[in-house]
């Protein structure tokens, strides 16, 4: 019995020495979560409950030249409510006037609302979504409602906001502006402008700092941003809106026409090398064209005869040859290493100049001038291509430029078609931006300049940075060359391949161009036809330089000639820039009385003006671009919603204007 019991006491001491063992482990534990990681464990905590929230900053506008709103950022809302933050006594006080408020605003039954908020605080619903895709004015009345007013603790409204970008004027020059977007795998993305300046246009985020409330739903904590957002800078393109449109709608009008698969127009000032308009459409399942590839900046490929300026400039400034040799064409028809070279004239031109087989667009005549001078010495030709910067790409800011295709001498892939090949246009690789350029050069006296898309960067009316004319080339010809040159390109629009397109109106020079593409794959069953047209206007002091593009118009009537496809956008253009744009003429002997009479009304006009400017205008019913043009000229700033005309402004009409504020227009 002795011996059964002390096996129990020590059976007792053992079970008491493993609990005090066990209650030794937890008090170190304890110590240590308490003392030792306890600002690990608070902080864990506390990261799971309450977070920072990116706020995305608004992005800086994107400008035309004349001032129209291209791209902006637009504030988009959305409202819940947290039905268990209000106290019941304001809940039951608020609630009938908080439903017939929001009744009015979303245009729901009152009674709709009554019952939705009731269920929610009766279910204690801490996310109730109340409404989204809300706009600025929206917002702004639905934060001022019963109950919401008394913000996030008091009245249970919790406000959720993301920023969309808008384009103003729509699909129009779409490419070109461009976006910026995150890929599937959350790599950044973009193109255009938009993506090119991208460093200027987005601003700084800002932190919001959340509190969970319930599995996946968050809640800020105060009213106020930790760090609140700072707007990116404006940028100012080049683009005029009326080109653009004019170029725009010329160049669907004849892609519609013909059929055509795709297309690309650019309009450039000449001495500046600032792009004024540039369109690119591309054909769709259902016929309808729409921008999705900017085929002016991307889209490298054979150009085919406008490529004859260069054998043209070559030959002049090398002074091989003069505009007045003559040349046979052999019935059409020449042969190198037994391939041929063919006119698209049946039966050939007979014996013609160089000058007069330029502006027929001559296949056998510039072949022949070309490869009879440089036959022996072929880089001779080639090292002035690659001088002109034909060889290499533009280094333009915008992604995915071209890169054009020159054959050397030194390739093993030269061979002895190589040269009567580039002289007509094939065997060659470039894009319609670089031709452009080339042909810009030669419209701007031989003085070649970067194409600009955008001019400035600014912050609301401060200046961060101007681009100013970058030259490329000061001279890439001799004057001489250059006077030769204007000379057959005025005359292919008088009596050449384009004298279809003359008017004795206005003045246009430039060249015809028509490419046979693909015609070495599948035997030639796969190849179609690039129309394009390039020159400047007026023809005598060239302010504009224009490129027109079309791929694969339809050959049905056999009409897919540069001059009949391209040349008639290119014509249109001109045309509109000349008869449209606003004119100043000099008026010489004006009456003095008459005189005396405008300077009064310009001074009542300027004094008028001054009282006006100091009150906001009503731009209700005004188009979204004229509105942000007039606010503009006032010094104000302006924020876009929505496309169309103004249907809202956020301060009344009437009211004094502060320059430093910002108003919200919102377009039907």
């Amino acid at each position: 019995m002795a011996v059964e019991d002390k096996n129990i006491s020590y059976r007792i001491y053992l079970v008491a020495f493993v609990v005090f063992l066990m209650a030794i482990a937890i008090v170190i534990k304890l110590t240590n979560i308490q003392w030792v990681e306890g600002d690990y464990y608070r902080k864990l905590a506390k990261e799971r409950t309450v977070r920072n929230f990116v706020i995305p900053a608004n992005k800086g506008n994107i400008y035309s030249a004349d001032g129209s709103l291209l791209a902006t950022s637009i504030p988009n809302y959305e409202i819940r409510f947290d039905a268990v933050a209000p106290k019941a006594e304001a809940f039951e006080k608020n609630v009938k006037p908080l439903a017939d408020s929001l009744s009015l605003l979303l245009r729901k039954p009152s009674g709709f609302f009554l019952n939705e908020l009731r269920k929610a605080r009766a279910n204690k619903n801490r996310y109730y979504l109340v409404a989204r895709d809300l706009s600025y004015t929206e917002f702004i009345k639905i934060k001022g409602f019963p109950l919401f007013k008394l913000g996030a603790y008091k009245g249970g409204i919790i406000i959720e906001q993301e920023t969309v970008r808008e384009h103003p004027i729509g699909k129009i020059a779409e490419r070109t502006i461009g976006y910026e977007r995150r890929n599937p795998d959350g790599t950044p993305d973009g193109k255009g402008i938009e993506w090119a300046y991208r460093k200027y246009i987005n601003g700084k985020d800002g932190k919001i700092l959340k509190q969970k409330i319930a599995k996946g739903q968050w809640k800020p904590i105060r009213d106020v941003n930790e760090v609140d957002p700072q707007d990116g800078y404006d940028v100012i393109s080049t683009i005029d809106v009326f080109i653009q449109d004019i170029a725009h709608h010329a160049l669907l009008k004849q892609l519609e026409e013909y059929q055509a698969d795709h297309g690309c127009v650019v309009v450039m000032e000449t001495q500046t090398g600032k792009i004024k308009a540039i369109s690119n459409l591309g054909r769709a399942n259902d016929g309808s064209y729409y921008e999705t590839t900017n085929y002016a900046v991307a889209e490298s490929h054979e150009p085919g005869s406008t490529y004859k300026l260069v054998d043209l400039m070559t030959l002049l400034e090398d002074k091989k040859i003069d505009t007045s040799a003559v040349f046979d064409s052999h019935g059409g028809v020449v042969k190198y290493s037994g391939k041929s070279v063919r006119d698209s004239h049946t039966g050939g031109y007979g014996k013609i100049s160089l000058a007069r087989g330029f502006e027929v667009s001559s296949n056998t005549v510039m072949v022949q001038a070309v490869y009879n001078n440089y036959k022996n010495n072929p880089s001779e030709f080639v090292n002035h291509i690659n001088s002109y910067g034909l060889n290499k790409c533009l280094g333009l800011p915008i992604k995915g430029e071209g890169k054009p295709y020159v054959p050397q001498p030194s390739d093993k892939n030269w061979s002895n078609v190589s040269l009567p090949w580039m002289a007509f246009g094939y065997g060659v690789s470039i894009t319609p931006l670089q031709t452009l350029t080339f042909y810009n050069s030669v419209a701007n006296n031989g003085v070649m300049v970067k194409p600009q898309f955008v001019s400035e960067i600014k912050e609301w009316n401060r200046t961060i940075k101007k681009y100013n004319t970058e030259v490329i080339n000061p001279k890439v010809c001799s004057k001489e060359t250059i006077l030769k040159l204007h000379a057959v390109l005025e005359n292919v629009v008088k009596k050449g391949t384009a004298s279809k397109l003359y008017s004795k109106d206005f003045s246009m020079a430039g060249k015809t161009g028509t490419a046979a593409a693909n015609y070495r794959t599948n035997g030639g069953a796969d190849k179609y036809y690039i129309s394009s047209f390039v020159g400047y206007f007026p023809a005598d002091k060239p302010k504009y330089s224009c490129i027109v593009v079309v791929h694969k118009p339809n050959t049905s009537n056999n009409n897919y000639y540069g001059a009949d496809v391209a040349g008639p956008v290119f014509k249109r253009i001109a045309q509109k820039i000349f008869t449209d744009a606003p004119s100043t003429n000099e008026i010489k002997n004006i009456d003095r009385k008459i005189l005396k009479q405008e300077n009064d009304y310009d001074s009542y006009f300027a004094k008028s003006q001054k009282q006006q400017s100091s009150i906001v205008p009503n731009v209700k019913g005004m188009s979204g671009m004229d509105a942000v043009a007039l606010f503009g000229n006032l010094g104000v700033k302006v924020k876009i919603i929505g496309i169309g005309k103004v249907k809202t402004q956020s301060i009344q009409a009437g009211e004094s204007l502060d320059k430093n504020t910002t108003i919200t227009l919102e377009l039907s």
